[in-house]
């Protein structure tokens, strides 16, 4: 019986550790050579596909509306064309056999086989279970797929169902905001949790000249200041954004409660310390510069 009372960024708080460990994957080289072995070799590729693979054999078009922060001229560089390189159904094998691999490598087989491993998977996936298909494309896409039966990969897809649940909610926060994909990742990364410059060039495809003219368009709008920090105004829309996509997203917190929120709150931090201290991300990835 739940007696505490969920705070309302308590979600926020749970997801923020379930994507700590989901993430990983993508950073992995255990990515790279199982999408290598089904020839999708290109790294912009690998990660187009092992995101969008839920959804079938989708067109640029659908991905960029979908992830809605990449340059659609690189998307359209390997969307569809990924495709006539390898189905959706292998890309989604080979995934899961990188998350697989990924979690033996970081995490080691005796917190995998932990008591508190099942625990989070079976909390995981009791909040899921809450989750809204209604105008959440990449959520709908993902919860179309089984349940893996070792408590690591079901605890992985949980949190990636609980993670694409908020995502799509976050965009419609963007939207109403009236921040465009590139503004989002500039105004993100002032906050200092974002992505560097350099790694949004990397992953999302946007050159300098185009962060900077975002960046223009934000400091017209008051949002940031000449040195690239958000302004008071600017602070107060992020925060308004994570106000909006926390309501968005409570309904699988309320499901789980207080109690069950509080406690897969904390088996996910442990899991994510750990991971992080195995070195699951690149330096530089995140802060202002």
């Amino acid at each position: 019986m739940t007696t505490a009372v969920l705070d309302p960024r308590a979600g926020r708080h749970c997801q923020n550790t379930l994507n700590t460990l989901h993430a990983t994957h993508y950073f992995s080289p255990d990515l790279d050579r199982e999408l290598g072995s089904v020839g999708v070799t290109h790294p912009r590729a690998v990660n187009f596909a092992v995101r969008a693979a839920a959804m079938g054999p989708v067109g640029a078009g659908t991905v960029t509306a979908t992830f809605y922060n990449y340059k659609h001229e690189l998307v359209a560089e390997h969307v569809p064309a990924v495709w006539s390189v390898a189905t959706p159904e292998q890309v989604l094998a080979a995934r899961a056999r990188a998350v697989d691999s990924t979690l033996r490598r970081l995490l080691g087989e005796e917190a995998l086989a932990s008591a508190e491993m099942a625990e989070a998977a079976r909390l995981a996936l009791r909040a899921a279970g809450a989750c809204s298909r209604s105008a959440r494309p990449l959520y709908s896409a993902h919860a179309d797929l089984p349940v893996p039966e070792e408590p690591h990969l079901a605890y992985w897809h949980a949190a990636t169902l609980l993670r694409e649940h908020r995502g799509d909610g976050h965009l419609a926060a963007l939207m109403a905001a009236g921040l465009d994909g590139l503004e989002a990742l500039v105004t993100h990364a002032a906050t200092g949790r974002g992505m560097t410059p350099k790694w949004v060039s990397v992953t999302r495809g946007w050159t300098r000249e185009e962060w900077e003219a975002a960046a223009g368009r934000l400091r017209e709008r008051g949002l940031l200041d000449a040195d690239g920090e958000l302004t008071e105004q600017g602070a107060a829309l992020r925060e308004e954004i994570e106000r909006e996509t926390d309501t968005l997203d409570r309904a699988p917190y309320e499901h789980l409660g207080a109690d069950g929120v509080a406690r897969l709150t904390e088996l996910g931090r442990k899991f994510a310390g750990a991971v992080l201290t195995a070195g699951a991300y690149p330096a530089g990835l995140f802060g202002k510069r």
